[in-house]
């Protein structure tokens, strides 16, 4: 036998048991938050656990080729993005879906801090794209250059993805949903001074 034979009998099973400790506690520590962004990117649980649990197989396949352990989040952020954005073209997706209540369920115009499920309701309105941008952008708090690297679209387009979206949900929100400490409205004729 080999020297090198005689080294690899010594325990063989010793990198691929780090390799997969490692990629354990990576995802220990980060599903709870990878699902949060499916999820919101999404709209739908059973969608968001399938995209998370297809980001995962995807990672720990390249888990040896991300170099850079402090990459490996934004690495991760990619892949789902991306297999968010493949649901977006697969034709089936356009279809209709079942879904356990009805859509004109009233909602309670009350001010509530903005974490309403009525405000999420008119962030899942919006396209694909344009929602993915919203949440990166306002829920995972990236820059708008890390949302272009992550979604593989240039600056600008975050920038009118993003504006386009803030007026559509301006458009759509009630004023009762809206932070009246977070920006200033102008005053619509009819208004009274204030």
């Amino acid at each position: 036998m080999t020297k090198w034979g005689a080294l690899m009998l010594d325990d063989p099973s010793s990198v691929p048991r780090q390799r997969d400790d490692d990629f354990s506690a990576y995802v220990e520590a980060r599903r709870a938050a990878l699902l949060r962004t499916a999820y919101l990117m999404t709209g739908d649980l059973a969608t968001a656990e399938d995209v998370v649990q297809t980001t995962l197989a995807k990672l720990y396949l390249a888990w040896d080729k991300v170099s850079a352990r402090d990459a490996v989040h934004s690495y991760t952020r990619r892949i789902l993005t991306n297999e968010v954005t493949s649901l977006w073209r697969r034709a089936w997706r356009r279809r209709e879906l079942p879904v356990d209540r009805l859509p004109d369920v009233a909602t309670d115009p009350a001010y509530d801090d903005g974490t309403a499920a009525a405000l999420w309701a008119f962030v899942g309105e919006l396209a694909p794209r344009a929602r993915a941008v919203v949440v990166l952008r306002y829920y995972e708090q990236l820059t708008e250059a890390e949302i272009a690297e992550v979604m593989g679209i240039s600056v600008g387009t975050v920038k009118s993805q993003c504006s386009r979206a803030l007026a559509s949900l301006r458009a759509r929100v009630p004023a009762s949903l809206e932070r009246p400490d977070t920006h200033e409205r102008p005053a619509r004729s009819g208004d009274g001074e204030q």
